[in-house]
């Protein structure tokens, strides 16, 4: 009999095993009786393997960053880091490249820092179809819902992108906007992207109006850069334009400027509706209106939910949506319409 034929008994992992022997107090009541029956069934003891297991285990939690540039991800992870720390654990930040692996970097990771959970800022689900079934650590992906994947050890945070968009687009066609054009990512790597894009679609549908995506839509990395080369080349194509919705606000941030050298005024000529609600929103000239999403909530729901399962592998994975609201500014105005 050894620690890994208990935790296949007893239905915990090796980690979950090794602290309930070593009398670490992370281990939940539930997890302590279940083990403990099984080892007195079996009249083990413990040996100097897993004792040396407890020694190499790093207990910490693993947060692993998509992206430098992202500010809502910088927001998150700051709050993160402040909770992880309150509850016990340390903590461990890698920064991967928007196009990195995260569930293959994840996998090397647990390999060398051995964490007892992980929290993904960033996301893309195909991924973790493809690999996440070889981490056995409970894991948290923030602001993408990981519903879909049905992984008992995946659970996930994150906001309705779909109705968040729809009331994005709404609100500016309660404006009187019609010709909207639309800044997002690339939606074949991005789900929370593609789920934004469907929501605007219903938005146009649901009102009558035509979504022409040749016309009106126009990919980017959300980024400055990007927000403003894209808007650069909306205004070149869609003369009619009124009113832009931005999947980020580093997006929209971008477009702003990109309108201002055009020689164009915000929101006179054209409204600006921003997705994040960063801090920076509120500060640009004119202030961004913006979908806020609820940074507060998300992070501290992650680090909940983790920390839980950390404790109770037994428990399922669960996926939530947090509150969003409109973050009304003054880059979006009243249009009037001619007859």
């Amino acid at each position: 009999m050894t620690i890994k034929d208990i935790a296949r008994e007893s239905g915990y992992s090796v980690g979950t095993v090794s602290r309930v022997l070593n009398n670490s107090p992370d281990a939940s009541a539930e997890a302590r009786k279940k083990i403990m029956e099984v080892v007195e069934k079996h009249n083990f003891r413990l040996n100097r393997y897993a004792k040396q297991l407890k020694q190499t285990s790093s207990g910490e939690i693993l947060i692993i960053v998509k992206g430098s540039s992202n500010m809502l991800f910088a927001s998150l992870l700051e709050s993160m880091q402040h909770m992880v720390e309150e509850k016990g654990f340390p903590c461990r930040v890698n920064y991967i490249n928007e196009e990195d692996n995260e569930v293959r970097k994840a996998i090397r990771r647990c390999d060398i820092c051995r964490p007892e959970g992980i929290i993904f800022l960033g996301s893309y689900l195909e991924n973790f179809k493809e690999d996440f079934d070889k981490i056995e650590v409970p894991c948290v992906i923030a602001t993408n819902s990981a519903r879909s994947l049905s992984f008992e050890k995946l659970s996930s945070v994150a906001t309705d992108d779909t109705n968040a968009a729809k009331t994005a687009v709404e609100y500016l066609m309660d404006l009187g906007h019609r010709d909207i054009g639309i800044l997002g990512g690339i939606t074949l790597s991005s789900r929370p992207v593609s789920r934004r894009l469907e929501g605007a679609k219903r938005a146009f549908e649901e009102r009558g109006y035509k979504f022409d995506p040749e016309l009106c839509y126009e990919g980017a990395r959300f980024s400055l850069s990007d927000g403003y080369a894209a808007m650069s080349r909306l205004i070149d194509k869609y003369s009619a334009m009124t009113a832009v919705f931005a999947m980020s606000d580093i997006t929209a941030i971008g477009a702003l400027r990109a309108i201002r050298d055009r020689g164009l005024k915000v929101p006179d000529d054209i409204s600006v509706f921003g997705f994040d609600g960063i801090e920076l929103s509120g500060y640009t000239q004119p202030r961004l209106t913006s979908i806020r999403q609820n940074r507060e909530e998300i992070s501290k729901r992650c680090v909940e939910i983790l920390c839980e399962r950390i404790g109770d592998e037994t428990l399922r994975a669960v996926h939530e949506m947090a509150p969003y609201k409109i973050m009304p500014g003054e880059s979006t105005a009243k249009i009037e319409r001619v007859c």
